[in-house]
Parts: C-alpha cells; sequence; structure tokens
C-alpha cells in the first residue's frame, strides 16, 4: 500500500516538521512494514508553470513528426513574450493548457532544462509529459493538457503536487485494513496519540424499497450489498487534477472519471466497489455461485470458463461480474465519443455503484483459480469491514455528483444478512503472562479501546471486536495488539532456563557424524525445498504401487507444481546436480540429509497447541500422531571425476562403487553392520545397482540402495552420463548400530597377513562370500578386503575368481603361522560350505 503523506495529513493533524522517515519510525515501532519512503520531486526546481499554446508550426523534413509551438507562459519568462519551444508531441492543439519548463529548471534525474537548438530552430524550455515530471503513466503517453480554468503563468509544481513523501507499506496477511488511507491513518493516530479523522463517519440515508432491484441467492458468500444509483453524469467530465495525482502517487493508473472515483474510495475506505453502466443492465442484479462450465468475459477482455464455486453477480443476460475479483466487459463504463458530423458527445451517463461485502475464501479460491489478482480480491482475501460498504456507496455519490454532475436517486438498496459483532473473553492480565511484563488492567483496556474495541468487565473482560478487524479472533490476538502498541522493543530480553546435561541426542550426534563424513570425503552439502511433483516419479521410473508414490499433499502449496511433500531425497538433489552441470560445474558430489514424509493410512487432524503454557505431554503426542511418519534420510549423487588428473596421475571418474562406499562410511559412523549386495530397484541400473541392508530384530532389512542410475532417467531428468546416487533410511542404520562409536583398540602386536583365491560360480554373490569368510575366520581376523576379480578360460565358463586380503591379529600375543593359516582354512572351508567355493590353483 502506497500512502502519500499529504493524502494522510487529511485525517491526521501530524506535526508541521513531521517528515515521511520519522512516520515510518512510528509505524514500525506500531508493528507495520514501511519498506521504503519515496521523496517525490526530489530534486525538481522551477521554473515550471502553466502556459497556453499559441500556434504551432509544423516542420517538415524529419523522420518524425516535429512542431515549433509559441506558447504564452506569462511572466513566469520575466518578458511576457511568447515562449518559443520545439515539441514532437501531437496530442495537444492551440489554445491548449499546457504545463511548461523554463531554461535554468532541473526536472527529476537531474536533468537540467536549458536554451539549445534543434531541429534548426531554437528551442527556449519544454512542454512536459507526465513521465518527464515522475508523475507516470496517466495512460496518454503523451503532454499533460490541463483544464482550461488553470491561469497562465500559475506554478504547475505546487498545481500538480510534484512534491510529496510516499509511505510504501508492506501490508501483512493479517492486517487487510491497512489497505486503506482509512486503516493507516488510524494506526498513525494511534502511534502519535492524535485523534483521528475517520472518512467513513458520514450521513447515509437508510434502505428503502425503490433502489435498483437487488437479489442474493447466496448469503454465505455475499452478507451485504449496497447498491446506489446515479443519473444525469456528464460524459465529458474528466478527473480533476487532485484525483489523478492521488491515484498516481497510490501507484494506480487513471483511467475515467466514474472508474477514478471507485479507485479513489477504495484506497481511501477500503472498500472495493464496482460501477454498472445502468443502459447495459438487464434487470435486477443477482450474486449466486456460478454454473460449471458458464462463460464469462471479463473487462480485460478475456473469456473465463466459470467453476462451481465462484461467485458471479448477474442480471438477466447472466454473469455480469465475477464477484470480488473483476467486473464484466458487458457492462463496462462507455468511454465518451465524439460524433465527426454532430459533435454530439455520447457516453455513459447513468451508473449502479456496487458496495458488496463477500466472502474471504470464496474470493481467495477464485482469484487463485483464475489467475486473475485484482486490487478488489486482494482486499477481499484480507478481510474488508462490511460496515464500510454504506458509507463507501455513499461518498462514491457525492464525488459522482461534485465533479460529474449526476443526481443521485433518492433509492437506496441495502441487503443485509443476520450477524452480530464478534466478542472475546479475555482476563484482564493475560496480555501481560503472554508479554512476561506487567501492563495492567488500565493500559490493556485503553490499548484495545484505541484499535476500535469495545471493552467491559474487570478481571474478566468482554472485549466486541471492531468490524474492521477479522483477524482478532482469540486471545492471544488481543494480547498481541497490546503488546505490540506498548512497543515490541519495550519487552524484556529473557533467556530460557534449559535443563542442564543433556547436550544434543543421540540422533542428532549420528546426524552430525553423517555430515563431517561425507564432507571429509569430498561430498558439498545441498539443502532442498521438500516439496516434489508426482510426475518425478515417472522420471525416476518407480513402478505403480510403489510406497514413494503414497505422498503427502499440501491444501496450500507454495507451487502448484510441486503440491506434495517429497518421500524421497533424490528429487531435489538431482535438480542441484542438473543446475550446476548446467552451468559449468561437471565434476560433482553432493549429499543431503533431511526428513521424507511418509503417508498414513488415515490422514490425522492436527490440535492447535497453546501459546500461553507450555504444551502437556498429551497434547504433543496428539499433535505427532497426526503427522505423517518422517524419518531420516541421507543421500549423495556423484557426476563427473571423482578424482582429478595431474601430474600425480590420470584421475578416474566417479562411479557406482563410489555410491557404495558413502553408504559404507555412514554404517561406520551409526556402528552398524553393513550388507551389500547386488540389487534392482527403480532409478538405479540393473547391473550396477546395490541393495543395502541391515539387520534389525534377527531380520535383514533393506534401508537403501546404490549405484548408477538407469541410462532413461538420466535422459528424462537431463542429467549428465553415468550420474550415480546413494539413498538410505538413517534412522533404521541408527537402530541396527550399537550407538556411539567405540574407538579401535590399537594392538601392538604385529599383522599376519593371507590372501585367498576362490573360485564360485558367476551368480554367486561377493557379500555371500565375503560373510562365509568372516564367519568362519572367527576372532583373530582384523579385517578382510576384496581386492581382486577375475573372470575367463582359466577359471571356466560361468565362473568367477574372487582374491581376498585377510588380516590377522591376537591382543595378546604374535600370531604363529600354524594360527593365521589355520584361521584361513576354516575361512575357506565355511565359505566352500556356504557357496560351493574352490580355493583357486588347488
Amino acid at each position: 500500500m502506497r500512502v502519500p503523506l499529504s493524502w494522510l495529513r487529511e485525517y491526521v493533524d501530524l506535526p508541521a516538521g513531521e517528515t515521511g522517515r520519522d512516520v515510518q519510525a512510528r509505524l514500525i515501532d506500531a508493528g507495520l512494514e514501511v519498506e521504503t519512503v519515496e521523496q517525490l520531486g526530489a530534486g525538481l526546481k522551477g521554473p515550471l508553470v502553466v502556459g497556453q499554446v499559441l500556434t504551432i508550426e509544423e516542420l517538415e523534413g524529419f523522420r518524425k513528426p516535429i512542431r515549433f509551438c509559441t506558447v504564452d507562459v506569462g511572466q513566469a519568462n520575466g518578458t511576457g513574450e511568447p515562449q518559443e519551444i520545439v515539441c514532437g508531441a501531437r496530442n495537444f492543439s492551440v489554445g491548449d493548457k499546457v504545463v511548461v519548463v523554463l531554461p535554468g529548471a532541473v526536472l527529476p534525474g537531474d536533468f537540467a532544462i536549458a536554451s539549445r537548438k534543434t531541429y534548426g530552430r531554437t528551442s527556449h524550455g519544454m512542454i512536459c509529459s507526465g513521465e518527464e515530471l515522475g508523475m507516470g503513466d496517466d495512460g496518454t503517453h503523451g503532454i499533460i493538457v490541463l483544464p482550461p480554468e488553470h491561469e497562465v503563468g500559475t506554478d504547475a509544481i505546487e498545481l500538480l503536487q510534484l512534491v510529496d513523501e510516499v509511505l510504501d507499506i508492506a501490508v501483512t496477511p493479517d492486517r487487510g485494513y491497512c489497505l486503506s488511507m482509512r486503516g493507516v491513518a488510524r494506526e498513525t493516530a494511534t502511534a502519535y496519540g492524535l485523534p483521528l479523522r475517520d472518512p467513513a463517519l458520514l450521513d447515509v440515508p437508510a434502505p428503502n424499497s425503490y433502489g435498483y432491484l437487488v437479489k442474493i441467492d447466496d448469503p454465505a458468500g455475499c452478507d451485504r450489498f449496497t447498491a446506489r444509483t446515479v443519473t444525469g453524469l456528464d460524459p465529458e467530465a474528466k478527473s480533476p487534477i487532485w484525483l489523478t495525482r492521488r491515484l498516481q502517487k497510490a501507484g494506480m493508473r487513471p483511467i475515467s472519471l466514474a472508474v477514478d472515483v471507485t479507485n479513489y474510495v477504495m484506497l481511501e475506505l477500503g472498500q472495493p466497489l464496482h460501477a454498472y453502466d445502468r443502459s447495459r443492465l438487464d434487470g435486477a442484479i443477482g450474486v449466486r455461485r456460478a454454473e460449471q462450465g458458464e462463460k464469462f468475459t471479463t473487462l480485460d477482455g478475456v473469456k473465463r470458463t466459470l467453476d462451481a464455486e465462484d461467485l458471479v453477480i448477474t442480471d438477466n443476460s447472466g454473469p455480469i461480474g465475477l464477484a470480488g475479483v473483476m467486473g464484466g466487459a458487458n457492462t463496462e463504463i462507455a468511454d465518451s465519443v465524439t460524433d465527426p458530423e454532430t459533435g454530439a458527445v455520447t457516453g455513459t451517463t447513468d451508473v449502479v455503484i456496487e458496495a458488496a461485502h463477500f466472502d474471504a475464501l470464496t474470493i481467495s479460491r477464485s482469484a487463485r483459480r483464475h489467475k486473475l489478482a485484482s486490487e478488489a480480491s486482494k482486499r477481499f482475501e484480507r478481510g474488508v469491514d462490511p460496515q464500510a460498504a454504506s458509507a463507501a456507496a455513499q461518498r462514491t455519490v457525492d464525488l459522482l455528483v461534485l465533479l460529474a454532475g449526476g443526481t443521485a436517486e433518492a433509492g437506496v438498496t441495502e441487503l443485509t444478512a443476520p450477524g452480530a459483532p464478534r466478542t472475546i473473553a479475555m482476563r484482564a492480565d493475560h496480555p501481560d503472562r503472554v508479554a512476561g511484563m506487567d501492563y495492567g488492567r488500565e493500559t490493556v483496556v485503553r490499548r484495545l479501546q484505541e484499535v476500535g474495541c469495545d471493552v467491559y468487565g474487570q478481571d474478566e473482560l468482554v472485549v466486541t471486536v471492531p468490524s474492521w478487524r477479522p483477524d482478532l479472533a482469540e486471545p492471544n490476538d488481543l494480547a498481541e495488539e497490546v503488546i505490540r502498541l506498548e512497543g515490541y522493543g519495550n519487552l524484556p530480553s529473557t533467556l530460557p532456563k534449559l535443563p542442564s546435561g543433556r547436550g544434543l541426542t543421540v540422533r542428532q550426534q549420528l546426524h552430525r557424524r553423517v555430515g563431517r563424513a561425507l564432507a571429509g570425503a569430498g561430498y558439498v552439502e545441498a539443502l532442498s525445498y521438500p516439496f516434489v511433483g508426482e510426475g518425478v516419479f515417472d522420471q525416476l521410473q518407480l513402478p505403480a504401487h510403489d510406497a514413494a508414490r503414497q505422498v503427502v499433499k499440501l491444501v496450500n502449496p507454495i507451487s502448484d507444481e510441486e503440491p506434495a511433500l517429497r518421500t524421497t531425497l533424490l528429487p531435489g538433489l538431482l535438480g542441484a546436480l542438473r543446475r550446476n552441470d548446467s552451468r559449468g560445474s561437471h565434476d560433482l558430489a553432493l549429499f543431503e540429509t533431511g526428513s521424507v514424509f511418509r503417508a498414513g493410512k488415515q490422514p490425522g487432524v492436527a490440535v492447535r497447541l497453546p501459546v500461553d503454557r507450555r504444551p502437556t505431554a498429551e497434547e504433543i503426542a496428539t499433535l505427532n500422531a497426526a503427522l505423517p511418519a518422517q524419518p531420516r534420510y541421507a543421500a549423495v549423487v556423484l557426476a563427473g571425476a571423482r578424482e582429478q588428473a595431474g601430474w600425480w596421475g590420470k584421475g578416474r571418474p566417479a562411479d557406482w562403487a563410489d555410491a557404495v562406499q558413502a553408504a559404507r562410511s555412514l554404517a561406520v559412523e551409526a556402528g552398524a553392520e553393513l550388507v551389500v549386495r547386488q540389487g534392482q530397484y527403480g532409478p538405479w541400473h540393473p547391473g550396477r545397482c546395490a541393495e543395502l541392508l541391515v539387520t534389525l530384530d534377527g531380520v535383514e532389512t533393506v534401508i537403501g540402495h546404490a549405484g548408477e542410475l538407469h541410462p532413461r532417467v538420466v535422459k528424462a531428468m537431463g542429467l549428465p552420463a553415468r550420474t550415480s546416487a546413494m539413498e538410505l533410511d538413517l534412522d533404521r542404520l541408527a537402530a541396527a548400530g550399537g550407538g556411539a562409536v567405540q574407538a579401535p583398540r590399537i594392538s601392538t602386536f604385529p599383522v599376519a597377513t593371507q590372501d585367498v583365491a576362490l573360485i564360485v560360480d558367476a551368480s554367486v554373490p561377493a557379500a555371500a562370500v565375503e560373510a562365509a569368510l568372516r564367519k568362519g575366520a572367527g576372532e583373530l581376523l582384523e579385517s578382510l578386503r576384496l581386492f581382486d576379480v577375475f573372470t575367463g578360460e582359466q577359471v571356466g565358463e560361468g565362473k568367477k575368481s574372487l582374491a581376498y586380503a585377510l588380516r590377522f591379529r591376537a591382543a595378546d600375543r604374535t600370531l604363529t603361522a600354524e594360527e593365521s593359516t589355520a584361521a584361513r582354512d576354516a575361512a575357506v572351508a565355511l565359505a566352500a560350505e556356504r557357496t560351493g567355493a574352490v580355493l583357486r590353483g588347488a
């Protein structure tokens, strides 16, 4: 909301020397977000005066039309002689009053004006447009043509109100009343402790039975509708300068008198209005829900297909307005048109003014559904004062009568659904308990009265909420009003007392160790939004019945393209990898740890937790039960070179083994024994996919996968070739671990190394052979490593040779050759029994 300081002073008697910066500071202390204070006319210097065009000479021989004009500027040039000016604009004629800037003046942007020769003539000044004066677009993109009543030589800086300060306020959704001068003036008056001249306090005639006929079929969507009629408008009447300038300063473009008046009243009182050309109305005005698929053309010329939830304004011909959003083209106010033969002027002369109150949720959904945000919908969806409708209609009627010579018809239509003011019961010391300081009952009552509440009672207060504050719904809202008006800066600064000795939980410690381990291995952490679109599961080639497709959908998503909570970390990580690769970073290793969200069988209903006390264990448990399961996952993605080439060597590309090794590193941090087997799942290449398992409650459980992504997934997601990835469930990995990792005990005795090469069927997993060797070797085995895999004629068709290095060590003695050999033979024997392995060369 843009608030001109000169306009604000009409409602609050601010001190004479008060600047926009001073008002900004006061309003920020009161809780409003005043982002900037724009200095209009900064650096502007006259003479800038009203002139009258005396002659116009068309200059020939140039690429564009050029005119040489003489302009009467009175005594502003010191001589009284006509001023000679070259101008390229063509929207003015001889006798028109225009704005002239004379040599020696400075326009906005430090543009100095001097006499200069151009197009073969000397131009002594310039005839100005609104954009050159910093006024903004007036819709003509041409020279300012003033009404004929302004005298030649008048100071145009004051006439056009070029010097002003404008406060730009970012209005939060709960303070919709501040989308009006009335609302901001109320906050300003409260901040300064000054009286408010409420522009809505008007004498409004009582409704009667001979106003324009209105029928409301949906009182839940429209609980108030006021209609007034003004006839005999002058179709040639133009908006006065003061009106257009206020609209421009507020960020709106002047259009026509009737439209400008409705926009002006909306900015002044916060009540959106609409003016219908009465000659285009067919019968009574109605308010109803649209029929599914019904067609309707809005003022922007777009034909829209309506939804059954849309609220529409109708007449006998059908919809004439999308309620609270935009009017229809079929009842639009007509521009004045002059007949070139007769000189007769035609245009809208009779209008019906609509001032209604609509359901905020209905308007918000309609605006979003049709992607049609308007100044009206922005106000309705934040809450409009229903009591201001009749005053806004009266203010509109008064301005049209004053500025367009119209006549207000005596008929007044006002339909109102039954309702009562909202009341809130609150203890007088409730704000004290919320803020942690003592305000006292008198301060609480005074502050609530300043925002428009009626307050009764002593220790137990009954507060009647004003109609313009729909955001005040419970005691905590009232407490916030007291606290903000007393000043957030006055709240005491106290740190909560934490119970000592707890520190990080075991789960938190693991997450930190995991992050450090991956960072130490060369991965870079990437944090992504926890939102996905369901189409990404098709890109990942997940089967239709996969649990990852059972998503939790958001009621109000940030993006319609990603309306669900993620069930896997891979889409966000792969998106980050794709973006970095497209920007020239081709050697990538990224990781992320975070929650995924698993939908339950039945959606839960969350409870609202109190803010004035600590929630009970039962309340927290009820809230947690309503939430989806949120296990913590870890994932990595790799592409490009894993080791860079240089004088030290050739380097190597990242591959599936690096993804598997990342999983092994996490298992070490969790103190868990990770089993790696060949697997097949969703996005991974079926021949280069490892299944990651741990033992939970005596049962081997799959907790993730690692390997190279399928080429079709790589192509669908625009990823670099041979991209690899790993993802596993950190919580299950931690459950399989032994808690905190114990530091290894260092033995002072030497190691005994034994190498074995075993021939097995090609279908036997290396993990199965490794498990048998570990079991058979016994306690003396310190480590076991697969260092070679060989296939060929030497080992036979359908066979492979697996070579392992076994390290044996005892904690209390030096092992003999016989002991290490016996342990090796026992390991080989068990491997032969379980997997059919044969010692190579035997």
